[in-house]
């Protein structure tokens, strides 16, 4: 089956109750069992629940993996598969990270005892220099970065681990499964915050972790379970209606986020924008190679400050100022004291998120009228 089709009736058959065509919501925290020592399908909701499972098979199929797990949240996923880690053990993360993804890191996971280390992850040469045998157990991949949108190439760096034995795991969120899908790449796990562009709305949090293997898959079941960390019914049923439409909104959002990109490169007050799809893009042909779509989130740098950048977030009509990104609203954001304020100055400015970085997450409204709404509060600045 092809995308489109997958997204509506993959791990959706009609339920073999009463024939619904939608997934119904099993709100229910335990189910019973045929007889002593003998459970059915499902026995209690926290191991499995037959609306998570609808859409954990769902999303395996989008990514091409074998399984699929929904956490509660995008960081849920995050913590369950890092906080398996121990004292000793070697990580190796991309230097250019989402906020909340470094502070687990940085202020959770280093401060039990794991050895985290930053590395330019879009230079493979320094990816092999960093791994230390026999204790760096994971490499860390995010592509395109938040907000920078540098990209890393993921057959370089799932080369690399696969000769060495380290597990890899790249945060998909920005592109989702149709316009990039990492296991193809040899890339072990994907990540998603299903909140954003999954689910598309903006009215549930969630998270997602897809295996590309029974291994994986074994040791991501066993965490999920063990600590507690599922998505519950009800988040699952929204997300899984969000998916239906998924391949028709990244369209839409990457035509607005291009056009809008384009139209940004032109004006006077901006310095640069951070745009793969964009020629001036320093890894523009690694995006056409690996990528086949350009998402609907990037940032772009002001020529002015703060200030200006402040004047710009207080002026704008259509987009709203607001954290999260990938629903059909167009968002806009300020990462220096929004989505990435819980890091060090000097770790932000090392990598280059400054105060003159606005982020946007472009919506499915009509691209005129976004572009309208910028110009009319860039004339404020």
């Amino acid at each position: 089956m092809e995308f489109k089709t997958k997204a509506i009736h993959a791990g959706q058959g009609p339920d073999p109750a009463y024939g619904a065509v939608m997934p119904p919501i099993y709100q229910t925290s335990t189910f019973a069992f045929r007889d002593v020592g003998e459970p059915g399908p499902f026995d209690y909701s926290r191991s499995g629940n037959p609306t998570r499972k609808a859409l954990q098979d769902c999303l395996a199929a989008l990514e091409g993996g074998t399984h699929g797990f929904a956490f509660g949240t995008g960081m849920a996923a995050e913590s369950t598969l890092l906080l398996s880690y121990r004292q000793g053990d070697h990580l190796i993360v991309h230097d250019d990270l989402y906020g909340g993804t470094y502070r687990l890191l940085m202020d959770v996971i280093a401060k039990n005892g794991v050895d985290v280390e930053l590395v330019n992850l879009r230079q493979p040469d320094k990816v092999e220099a960093a791994i230390r045998p026999g204790k760096t157990k994971l490499i860390w991949i995010e592509t395109p970065t938040n907000p920078l949108m540098n990209l890393v190439d993921l057959g370089a760096v799932a080369e690399i681990a696969k000769a060495h034995g380290i597990l890899t795991v790249c945060d998909n969120t920005f592109l989702t499964p149709y316009f990039q899908r990492p296991l193809e790449f040899g890339v072990d796990l994907v990540l998603h915050s299903t909140t954003k562009y999954i689910n598309g709305h903006s009215d549930v949090v969630g998270g997602a972790i897809i295996a590309n293997s029974e291994e994986h898959a074994e040791h991501v079941d066993f965490l999920l379970n063990a600590m507690g960390t599922c998505a519950g019914p009800q988040d699952c049923f929204l997300v899984l209606r969000g998916l239906k439409t998924l391949a028709v909104r990244m369209e839409e959002h990457n035509r607005n986020a291009l056009r809008i990109a384009q139209w940004l490169e032109e004006h006077p007050k901006v310095k640069a924008v951070l745009h793969p799809g964009l020629e001036s893009h320093p890894q523009h042909e690694l995006a056409k190679r690996q990528m086949t779509g350009y998402g609907g989130t990037f940032g772009f740098r002001l020529k002015g400050g703060q200030e200006e950048a402040f004047q710009l977030l207080r002026s704008v009509k259509l987009f709203t100022l607001a954290e999260s990104l990938g629903g059909v609203e167009s968002l806009i954001e300020h990462p220096w004291t929004m989505t990435h304020a819980s890091m060090p100055d000097e770790a932000r400015r090392k990598m280059t998120i400054t105060e003159e970085v606005i982020r946007i997450s472009v919506g499915i409204e009509d691209c005129n009228d976004l572009i309208a709404d910028l110009d009319q509060a860039m004339s404020t600045i």
